[in-house]
């Protein structure tokens, strides 16, 4: 491809989801640092859509151990950050941050053979959609959405895996505009389908969103920016995790 086609398909790629990136500037500026970071990572997308270099070496220098109730964490940056400040991630656990930052549970099924399956783990926590509601990737729809999260759902049971389907969290604008782009009420209602799809599949529940929920925002004591937990947060977050992997490992 010549370089000017290159660039050209690179920015129709790129258009859906810059466009509610200037949206939200408009309706609420922001730093140029915070520009130059979003934008570097709609350039890193388009080199490596799926994210498979995330983890990709660190997987294959992994020593798995036989016989460990080993978990993964699939997900975007609320499962990214969590270890980053002082809340620890499960210390002495056999469990695996797979998180990426402003990942849609398109991108987590990219990499869902490589991130999950391949690591052996006896459940996988799920834990998506956040950035497809705010169309960080682009547009879409209910529909799409929900045949992201089955065909993973069907991934991990055709391997012997678990599934634990945490939902969305919550969001508020204690910091900045967050509820533009992630209404409350599409939050609640991915979360209502989440729950009753997590019936159907013999899957289990795991709800974040009434502990870090005040009404139909993220408490403001529990979030660094509106969006991602605190140590607060991933505090509260972190036995209803446990719980529900004790669960998922029950149903084995």
């Amino acid at each position: 491809m010549r370089p000017i086609a290159a660039s050209l398909y690179a920015f129709s790629i790129l258009l859906p989801s810059v466009i509610p990136l200037c949206a939200q500037a408009a309706a609420a500026p922001l730093t140029r640092a915070q520009l130059e970071q979003e934008l570097d990572a709609y350039r890193r997308a388009l080199l490596d859509w799926g994210g498979l270099t995330r983890y990709g070496s660190e997987n294959s220098e992994l020593r798995l151990a036989p016989g460990v109730d080993r978990v993964v964490f699939l997900g975007d940056e609320i499962t990214e950050k969590w270890g980053a400040g002082k809340s620890a991630f499960f210390p002495g656990k056999p469990y695996l941050n797979r998180g990426i930052t402003r990942q849609t549970a398109a991108q987590m099924l990219v990499r869902f053979r490589q991130d999950v399956i391949e690591l052996k783990p006896k459940v996988v926590v799920i834990q998506a959609g956040t950035n497809d509601l705010a169309s960080v990737m682009g547009p879409s729809t209910e529909g799409t959405m929900a045949e992201h999260f089955m065909s993973m759902a069907d991934l991990a049971k055709a391997n012997g895996i678990q599934v634990v389907l945490a939902s969305v969290t919550p969001v508020c604008d204690c910091f900045r505009q967050m509820t533009t782009r992630r209404p409350p009420g599409k939050i609640i209602g991915l979360n209502v389908w989440l729950k009753g799809f997590a019936a159907r599949i013999g899957g289990v529940y795991l709800d974040y969103y009434s502990a870090l929920a005040d009404g139909r925002a993220m408490k403001r004591e529990l979030t660094v920016d509106g969006l991602i937990p605190n140590d607060a947060g991933y505090e509260k977050m972190a036995p209803l995790a446990e719980k529900a992997i004790a669960e998922a490992l029950g149903k084995r």
